[in-house]
């Protein structure tokens, strides 16, 4: 969120005309192209792939890359919040006597949120993650916005009502639980699309990703009076590798902070089981008694904690020998328990007591009860505040983490999220309501009682937006990052799959000193798509890439066989889709032949913004995505009429 602001600011207030220059120049262009100097500040861009390929590609994942350094020692600056996107390139290179303003314009429109005016990657955003009460996703851009409400960008079907959420480390992927289904969805988070739906077992419940990212742990929990399992899933290959018997009940699981073990509750059975990760087996059970119902490990300490419901211990037992180094009474009704992001405190919720219990991991010492009324049941944090959320309060607590310390007070503040209790919603999710913002200095917050999310920034008296997503009831939230992050000192990068084979604008954007810059990168095209598309080639006849908003426009294109020489005339089933990005608006219209070879469709554009265009043939045994398409771009008709002169 910070680096959109900053952008935003930016290109506001900058009037100055933006300067195109390309990342692969060609023979005669300057050997300083990806280069940029403004005011003592060197960028340096680089659009690499990101797996072992010799180029980019579409289809494939890019990072793209900015160095930021000073020009005169070559420093890396740090911290910055630099913006960037990437969109088709259109009418970026200057023309004799011509002022440029195509990469600026459009930056501008995309900052200004408007609906369906969006580049094709938008490298400064963040997009909410909405876990329904039925078999769905909703997909949310809190940055697009219509008639004051934010925008669904997309709804992502699911084999079965979901129970939890994680992404992986990089972002890449979301993956859902399924209890019914006994599987696990992997949703690829550049597309919202799910990639795989991966057995796990019956009653696939909860989701832990290992802090190195390559195993995702999914615990099973059998019918009542039978022994539950993990299934353990290679979190790249997307295949399950083992599932290993553990206990009765419900299961939480916790990994150490180096992946050797991974500890997994026993409800029922009042144990926790110990699983060699190495080896993918069960090396020991511990019995702690009552109702295990959670696990936290201390990366600090080395030790893990289980905190006990019915008798209110927290127990810290040494991985190595299994031994319990300390015992510390608290009080019955205990519930989650999650480290802050340093480690440096755990915080554990009591909800039968109303408190919030504050350890020191280093001395094994309780520093702090924090009272929060109204039931305390679940816990998120950001580096500044833990947030607490209460089952019989609209209001969710917020504790100053640099408040708490041996002999400091803490410093408890709250805010509304909705005017009704979560517990008035009746079943609750186990995924969490509350999920740490981009930036790390806010919180969504899912009230499904009203079926809104919340947004609240913190320094605020009140929640600065909400939207509902409609037509579905929300549960839970998670938040994908896709803005650039600071990979080592003064490199600012993301990745992204290139959605084409062509030329492509990347631009750049810094507040200080104030930078909007254009550079440009192309994708080769891809073989393994290149040979779905054998046996037919296609060529749009359009003469511009803008067409006018809310109209109905034809779209002419030519198919030949594989030769390109002769044309494929008599075809009866050609068709034709038209989606508004990045996905959330689709139409169909069958094509008819108008010339040899050359075939018709009108098709409704009926809102601003960026649109593809898919056709397919039974006949010729393409389906939409197999043969090349073509991005418009939908614009006032005044533009477009401009762009045909």
């Amino acid at each position: 969120m910070k680096s959109a602001s900053n952008a935003l600011a930016t290109a506001i207030a900058w009037s100055a005309a933006c300067t195109c220059i390309a990342a692969q120049p060609p023979a005669d262009a300057p050997t300083d192209a990806r280069r940029y100097v403004k005011e003592g500040v060197v960028v340096e861009f680089e659009a690499r792939p990101a797996a072992d390929a010799a180029a980019l590609m579409e289809d494939e994942l890019a990072e793209l890359r900015f160095s930021i350094r000073e020009a005169s020692t070559g420093r890396p600056m740090r911290g910055l919040a630099p913006g960037a996107w990437l969109d088709v390139a259109e009418n970026l290179r200057n023309k004799d006597g011509a002022e440029q303003k195509s990469c600026k314009d459009k930056i501008a429109l995309y900052l200004k949120g408007i609906v369906g005016i969006r580049p094709m990657a938008d490298l400064n955003s963040y997009y909410v993650v909405v876990l329904n009460r039925d078999a769905s996703l909703s997909i949310v851009d809190p940055k697009v916005s219509m008639v004051g409400r934010t925008s669904t960008l997309a709804r992502v079907p699911l084999a079965g009502a979901g129970a939890d959420l994680a992404r992986s480390g990089d972002d890449r992927r979301i993956f859902v639980s399924m209890p019914a289904a006994g599987r696990v969805a992997a949703i690829e988070a550049d597309t919202f699309k799910v990639a795989a739906n991966v057995r796990a077992g019956p009653g696939a419940t909860r989701l832990a990703l290992q802090p190195d990212g390559r195993y995702l742990w999914v615990g099973n929990n059998a019918p009542a009076g039978e022994r539950g399992s993990v299934t353990v899933i290679d979190a790249d290959a997307l295949k399950p590798l083992a599932t290993i018997p553990v206990g009765r009940g419900h299961h939480e699981i916790a990994l150490s902070s180096d992946s050797r073990w991974a500890f997994v509750s026993n409800r029922n059975d009042g144990t926790v089981t110990v699983i060699d990760v190495r080896t993918l087996a069960a090396v020991r059970e511990i019995a702690v008694g009552g109702q295990p119902i959670a696990l936290a490990y201390s990366a600090l300490s080395r030790l893990l904690y289980v905190a006990e419901a019915q008798s209110g211990v927290l127990y810290a037992i040494h991985p190595d020998d299994f031994s319990t180094q300390a015992r510390i009474a608290l009080a019955p009704g205990l519930g989650p328990a999650r480290f802050t992001p340093d480690g440096r405190w755990l915080l554990v919720l009591n909800t039968a007591d109303d408190k919030v219990h504050v350890i020191d991991p280093s001395s094994n010492r309780v520093v702090h009860d924090i009272a929060v009324p109204g039931q305390p049941y679940q816990l998120a944090f950001t580096r500044a505040f833990a947030y607490v959320r209460s089952l019989g309060s609209e209001r969710v607590s917020m504790i100053n983490l640099a408040s708490l310390g041996s002999g400091k007070q803490p410093t408890v503040q709250s805010f509304a999220a909705g005017a009704r209790p979560p517990k008035a919603a009746g079943e609750l999710a186990i995924a969490d309501s509350i999920a740490p913002a981009a930036g790390d200095a806010g919180v969504l917050v899912v009230n499904p009682a009203d079926n809104t999310t919340y947004f609240y920034m913190e320094g605020m008296n009140a929640a600065a937006s909400n939207y509902q997503t409609q037509g579905a009831a929300a549960r839970a939230v998670i938040v994908v990052d896709r803005s650039l992050r600071e990979i080592e000192p003064g490199v600012y990068a993301a990745r992204v799959r290139m959605p084409a084979a062509g030329k492509f604008d990347v631009a750049f954007s810094l507040d200080s000193p104030r930078m909007l810059h254009c550079f440009a990168t192309q994708a080769a095209v891809n073989p393994r798509r290149a040979a779905a598309r054998d046996g037919a080639q296609l060529e749009y006849l359009v003469e511009s890439r803008r067409v006018d908003a809310g109209a109905d426009v034809p779209i002419r294109f030519r198919i030949a066989d594989a030769t390109g020489r002769e044309p494929r005339t008599g075809l009866a089933d050609v068709r034709v889709m038209v989606v508004l990005a990045p996905g959330r608006r689709r139409g169909e219209v069958t094509a008819s032949e108008v010339g040899d070879g050359v075939y018709e469709a009108r098709a409704a554009f009926t809102e601003p913004g960026a649109y593809y265009v898919y056709v397919a043939s039974a006949t010729l045994r393409k389906g939409f995505g197999e043969l090349p398409f073509l991005t418009l771009q939908a614009v006032d008709g005044k533009l477009a009429e401009r762009d045909r002169r």
